[in-house]
């Protein structure tokens, strides 16, 4: 008898944290981010930009902000859209995406890429690079809200 008690307790347990888990997935929300981000460097490159987080019908100015290490020569410019996913707040959306990267470009080119934050958020972006530029390195973007 003792032991139905206990595993009747427990099955309960994990049927609260279970419904917990499922409703803080469930309250998670999705949004769409345009951006546009200026990169140049030799060695050491860095990046800025702009653009717009659309959450829940309301429209955030973001920008945008970035160094990287590594093999970089040249300059682009690259226009990004995409999803944001698992916010829960337009503010969640700001934060450090880190990234390891290798590509080139000359003229116009296509990037997509998958970014986390520390708040969980999701970047799925796809763009169009314009420039002559060559990298192969380890970079980092911040986003903020203005």
């Amino acid at each position: 008898m003792r032991f139905s008690t206990k595993l009747r307790a427990a099955v309960i347990a994990l049927a609260a944290l279970a419904g917990v888990s499922i409703s803080t997935t469930a309250s998670a929300d999705t949004g769409s981010i345009r951006f546009s981000v200026l990169k140049a460097g030799i060695v050491v490159g860095g990046s800025g930009g702009s653009g717009t987080l659309t959450f829940q019908g309301k429209r955030y100015p973001v920008s945008i902000g970035g160094l990287s290490y590594g093999f970089t020569f040249g300059a682009s410019q690259t226009d990004f859209h995409g999803r944001v996913s698992n916010i829960r707040r337009a503010q969640d959306v700001a934060g450090v995406y880190a990234a390891a990267a290798a590509g080139a470009a000359v003229g116009r080119g296509a990037q997509a890429i998958v970014l986390t934050n520390q708040n969980g958020a999701v970047l799925t972006l796809t763009g169009r690079q314009a420039g002559l530029i060559v990298s192969a390195d380890l970079n980092g973007m911040a986003v903020s809200l203005r």
